[in-house]
């Protein structure tokens, strides 16, 4: 997959087109309302640009996962919170193919924007069905892709529609994939790694593609308890898994072959109780009692981790240290995350992140606005990281 041929919309004749957008509106809704529009906010600067240069911009999203037509998961109020947005009239289309997507097409002049009903409600959506997708791409006479978190999909609406009309990547798309590059691909060094989270078992891809590219590999949450673990370190009731000892071995070994530091926690902050205000206490990291669980890294690895940030030009950070959403177990992810972003403010940092918990535990810190890049995408992200081919970015690639 050569990224390099990937083509954008900047410079095409637009005027009257009637131009397919991608995008991710899955947001968060609760009674009939949007209650976060960071990803309506993140799309509207590129359906702005089309609109602005004369396009008919047709919006195409899914949302949720529905059986069928499910009327509580119907796009009909994102369209009323994306014209909020945007400042400007959009169109709703009922449905996303058919009579009643044609005749809102119909309907555009050049400069409006409509949204198209849930493609979901549509099985051949995500069975990637060449009827469906050639139904949407009737729709239209240019496809734009900017839904980076849906590429690692194989879907009608992200691929099986590339192969029937001109396909470029929208603003976000490159937004995303040039800050993956900027911290994987052609990165500033010395260059470092957090992965944190719950299980080993889920980063093992990872963890593995990331030694290849990265100085340090911090690793924190209930990860760190198995790689401790593995190490014949008790760990008492912490989060852990076992059967995955001598994998978290093997990854040891062959970072260290690969000249990659492994940075693991030295102490750590324990409790008996997993609950907001549990009594906790700070042990060194050999000394966790058997009765007690390892809720977030200690003050000797957080002035640990502040220095090894410190000789780092790059930071790429998916999952956090401990169980942030929960206090006192937060001061680790908040602390180094701070750090972070004041090092990115003084412009000897690029930062970027990703992953829900990661943008969760950023937003908490106070401290999103001041990475490099933070991406909204999930299992895209984590795909990226695992060195994977995205079969959406793949198409716009071809």
């Amino acid at each position: 997959m050569n990224l390099d041929k990937l083509k954008t919309t900047a410079g095409l004749d637009v005027q009257g087109k009637r131009v397919l957008v991608r995008c991710d509106l899955n947001v968060p809704m609760s009674d009939g309302r949007v209650t976060d529009a960071t990803r309506l906010d993140r799309v509207v600067p590129g359906l702005r640009d089309l609109a602005g240069r004369g396009a008919k911009v047709i919006v195409l999203s899914h949302f949720g996962r529905p059986k069928g037509v499910e009327a509580s998961l119907s796009l009909q109020p994102i369209a009323v919170a994306m014209a909020k947005a945007l400042g400007a009239p959009v169109a709703f289309g009922q449905d996303c193919v058919g009579a009643r997507a044609s005749t809102v097409v119909a309907g555009m002049r050049p400069g409006d924007v409509a949204l198209l009903e849930n493609l979901r409600f549509h099985k051949g959506e995500e069975k990637n069905d060449p009827a469906f997708a050639a139904e949407l791409a009737a729709l239209a006479d240019i496809y734009v892709d900017d839904a980076f978190s849906c590429a690692h999909r194989a879907h009608a609406s992200t691929e099986g529609v590339t192969h029937l009309l001109p396909s470029y990547a929208g603003p976000l798309m490159m937004e995303e994939i040039g800050a993956l590059r900027a911290a994987l691909d052609k990165p500033q060094r010395p260059t470092a790694a957090v992965v944190g989270g719950a299980k080993v078992s889920t980063k093992i891809p990872v963890l593995m593609h990331l030694m290849e590219k990265v100085d340090k590999l911090i690793i924190g949450g209930g990860m760190a308890n198995t790689f401790l673990q593995a190490q014949g370190i008790g760990v008492g009731k912490s989060l852990a898994e076992p059967d995955f000892n001598a994998q978290a071995r093997e990854i040891m070994a062959a970072a260290k072959s690969k000249g990659c530091e492994i940075v693991l926690p030295v102490d750590g902050v324990i409790a008996r109780e997993f609950k907001a205000g549990a009594a906790s206490e700070v042990v060194d990291i050999r000394s966790c009692p058997a009765d007690a669980m390892i809720l977030d890294v200690g003050p000797k690895s957080i002035a640990h981790l502040m220095s090894v940030l410190a000789t780092c030009r790059t930071l790429l950070w998916n999952g956090p240290l401990g169980a942030f959403e929960i206090a006192p177990f937060g001061e680790g992810t908040f602390a180094l995350a701070k750090a972070a972003a004041a090092m990115t403010k003084a412009g000897t940092l690029v930062s970027v992140a990703g992953g829900g918990d990661t943008v969760a535990a950023l937003n908490a810190a106070g401290v999103t606005e001041q990475f490099t890049y933070v991406s909204t995408a999930g299992g895209a992200f984590l795909e990226w990281l695992e060195g994977r081919e995205l079969p959406g970015v793949a198409a716009l690639a071809r």
